[in-house]
């Protein structure tokens, strides 16, 4: 008889062993493409959340080599910033740096207090304000104006906050007196917009401790007619932020950087901004890890059972076995027909496990990362930022722990089975179906038929 035949008839005289097999390979199926689906999710999830934040690499004062005898923060030119934004990796670029400026005469600052001395409040020199963090996730929204840009860089502009512009009358177009740091040089500012900080007033900025309602943004040639800014003869900042095409271009431009700029890096960090997606993508990476364990453990478990199922039926084959081969059947053949006999049943039980394996997955995946984000949230919703004025580094508080702002954990991830994942899954399966097939029956076949008719089973 023809061994495909004789596989046929042998997984129905067998329903009952045919049954036990199949249901332990639908239990391995199921949670081995219920781990393939969620880990694809997360990781088109976290691909998302990449695009969403965008790549981004900020140059920064390195706290940690500065040391505490260090009397003030290096500053790196603005020329060179100019070399490195014209990098091939570099879409947009800005830099900034902080200096006091003073308000006097008719201008009133908001609130009660002053840090910074009569009148005086934190007032930031950027090159494009639109391309600052706060603006750009919408936490800073533009009321009326238009953001200081390239095109304003020799003008005296300013930007006000709304609560500021309200006290004093001001609105887009008006001009106010400002007087720099050396608290002597004095200019005209002309206000070129108007925006919107929802922090409340008596909520004082933790580096300078101002009301948000007085920071003030102008530029750089501003600053520098106020006498800031221009030291070695030539506009320095203290900060820059470059954004890029492709968040896999940031060690290509990393290294472009320090090409270019040598030793003006000195006491400076170049770091990749993905704080706001390792935020989105935590709980997704732990359910992701979760599901990685679950399917191997299931899987290996699994494995086993079917591997002493298999290796059971085929001894008590042994019979049969040496019958067939008494007969002058093929040893390979004989082989080749249990081997048919599982792949049978293990094509049967993932094609079934396929049909309800996604919603089960989309189901109890969603569960998972509803857990996991209620607690990244709570994590994030009880930090609290060090008293004002205070970096919080001798509190044992790190500036990573802060919060990113509009980057809340993910909660939600979308189930699509693919088909590549679907073949990977069964390939998996009948390879193993296969392996704990061959190595017993290879065990019994060793034996020559008059051997396996004595000893019976």
């Amino acid at each position: 008889m023809n061994f495909v035949k004789r596989a046929g008839f042998s997984l129905w005289a067998r329903r009952g062993r045919t049954l036990t097999t199949f249901a332990t390979f639908l239990v391995i199926s199921v949670m081995v493409l219920a781990g393939v689906l969620v880990n694809a999710a997360t990781g088109r999830a976290e691909q998302a959340a990449t695009r969403s934040v965008g790549a981004e690499v900020n140059l920064g004062v390195d706290l940690e080599g500065l040391g505490g005898g260090a009397l003030q923060a290096p500053r790196i030119a603005t020329d060179t910033l100019d070399r490195l934004g014209r990098l091939p990796q570099v879409q947009k670029y800005t830099y900034w740096m902080y200096d006091r400026v003073i308000f006097r005469g008719d201008s009133r600052l908001v609130g009660a207090g002053a840090p910074m001395g009569p009148g005086g409040t934190a007032g930031i020199s950027v090159l494009d304000s639109s391309l600052l963090a706060d603006f750009r996730s919408g936490s800073f929204k533009l009321l009326s104006g238009h953001h200081l840009t390239t095109a304003d860089k020799k003008a005296n502009n300013i930007l006000v906050e709304e609560r500021f512009a309200r006290e004093n009358g001001l609105r887009v177009g008006d001009e106010v007196e400002v007087t720099g740091n050396d608290e002597q040089t004095t200019a005209d500012f002309t206000v070129a917009g108007i925006y919107r900080d929802p922090a409340p007033t008596d909520e004082l900025d933790r580096d300078h401790g101002i009301s948000p309602a007085n920071r003030v943004y102008v530029t750089l040639g501003g600053m520098a007619a106020l006498g800031s800014g221009s030291e070695r003869g030539g506009t320095q900042v203290s900060e820059a932020a470059f954004l890029l095409d492709d968040a896999g271009a940031q060690d290509a431009f990393k290294d472009g950087a320090r090409r270019l700029a040598g030793s003006q890096l000195d006491g400076f960090t170049l770091d990749a901004n993905d704080k706001a997606v390792r935020q989105m993508t935590g709980p997704l990476q732990s359910i992701s890890s979760t599901a990685t364990l679950a399917m191997w453990l299931i899987g290996v478990a699994g494995a086993v059972v079917l591997a002493l199922l298999v290796n059971l039926a085929v001894k008590q084959r042994r019979r049969e076995y040496g019958v067939l081969l008494s007969l002058g059947e093929k040893k390979w053949k004989l082989i080749t027909q249990q081997a048919l006999e599982i792949a049978v049943v293990a094509a049967l039980a993932i094609g079934v496990g396929s049909l309800f394996a996604p919603n089960l997955t989309q189901s109890a995946g969603q569960r998972l990362l509803d857990r996991e984000a209620a607690t990244a949230q709570e994590k994030i919703d009880s930090w609290e930022p060090p008293a004002p004025g205070s970096t919080g580094l001798d509190q044992g508080l790190s500036p990573d722990d802060q919060p990113v702002d509009n980057a809340d954990p993910i909660d939600r991830i979308t189930v699509e089975p693919d088909p590549a994942d679907l073949a990977a899954v069964g390939g998996i399966g009948l390879g193993m179906a296969l392996l704990a097939t061959a190595v017993p029956a290879a065990a019994v076949l060793r034996l020559n038929p008059r051997t396996i008719l004595t000893k019976g089973k």
